[in-house]
């Protein structure tokens, strides 16, 4: 019989942490006990799993006795409190949030990428996964990294409202419905509306006129694919879509890479899909991304202004490659591999 795993989810009532319920069960990860964690709020209600009513519990410092990971997906701030009991109890930890992702010590990891880097999990007991934006963007880049030193990224990003989480999906919904009807629409999560309309404007600015966002996508593209010399150029834009971020990538290499060449090592490189075909109007779509694993890849072209540039289009669900899947990936490495 195989190992079983007890594993834990750390906020399993969010966005996030429902699609990690959901991928655990798709991918059939070898779980002995789930534990289900989350605010006060949630106590009470129940999950299911594998056919299992699973009650949700309230997150403690104690929650975590015999527990071999724990998958957080429940902020900064309750990753940075509870990861330390985690680890006391003897669990590694795989983290969504954005609490560990440039600590040196710590691996960051998409595993089509990088999955070496996770035997670096025994540092301090924690793996990060990566943004939901950077994750999408360092499998192409990493196709391309293979054949060529990669000098300069120019990236401009169209985010899903679900990344801010389910009350920003609930206020589109609301806010589209009030303006189709006449009414005025009112803004909770964003300081504007966003029903109809795109926000340059992605988490925090900082002293630099770029977002916290903006620079996380800088910060962790380097880590990840092991370069710290890139230039890389972030422009993050919300945009009235439900599921799905989209990415405009404009790519300078050492070498050149032409566009069939690219083509053809997108169409090979694991976790992606080509789909490239302008002339019957294929290109990738979020529409087309949510609720797959795959990272849509098009509207691949040779940049007119640079003799090594490429500019291209890319496509994915921000909740579950971008999120849920990659920290389950992690997840299967370490019990393959580690533990």
């Amino acid at each position: 019989m195989s190992k079983l795993f007890n594993v834990a989810i750390v906020g399993v009532a969010g966005a996030v942490g429902q699609e990690m319920l959901r991928v655990l069960e798709e991918r059939n990860f070898p779980v002995g006990e789930l534990r289900l964690l989350d605010s006060e709020r949630s106590v009470g209600k129940t999950e299911n799993f594998k056919g299992e009513e699973i009650d949700i519990q309230v997150l403690t410092k104690n929650s975590f006795n015999e527990i071999d990971i724990a998958l957080f997906s429940a902020g900064v701030e309750r990753s940075l409190e509870f990861c330390p009991h985690a680890i006391t109890a003897g669990a590694v930890c795989v983290d969504n949030s954005d609490a560990w992702r440039m600590d040196p010590e710590v691996p960051l990891v998409v595993p089509e990428v990088n999955s070496d880097d996770v035997s670096q999990y025994l540092n301090k007991k924690v793996i990060a996964s990566p943004g939901c934006s950077t994750t999408q963007m360092v499998l192409p880049l990493k196709a391309l990294q293979n054949v060529s030193r990669i000098k300069r990224i120019v990236v401009s990003t169209y985010q899903a409202v679900s990344g801010s989480g389910q009350s920003a999906v609930d206020e589109l919904r609301v806010q589209s419905g009030e303006l189709l009807n006449g009414r005025p629409a009112h803004n909770k999560i964003y300081p504007h509306q966003i029903a109809f309309n795109c926000l340059p404007h992605i988490d925090s600015f900082v002293d630099n006129g770029y977002t916290e966002e903006e620079m996380r996508m800088v910060h962790e593209t380097r880590k990840i694919l092991g370069d710290p010399e890139i230039r890389i150029s972030s422009t993050a834009v919300r945009v009235p879509v439900f599921y799905g971020h989209s990415e405009s990538l404009n790519v300078e290499t050492e070498e050149k890479i032409s566009a069939a060449q690219a083509k053809e090592l997108f169409d090979v490189f694991p976790g992606l899909q080509v789909i490239d075909g302008p002339d019957s109007s294929l290109y990738p779509m979020p529409v087309d991304a949510a609720g797959q694993d795959e990272i849509l890849v098009g509207r691949i072209r040779e940049d007119l202004s640079l003799d090594k540039g490429l500019n291209f289009w890319v496509a994915a669900d921000n909740l579950r490659k971008g999120a849920a899947t990659n920290a389950i990936q992690i997840s299967e490495l370490l019990v393959a591999k580690y533990l």
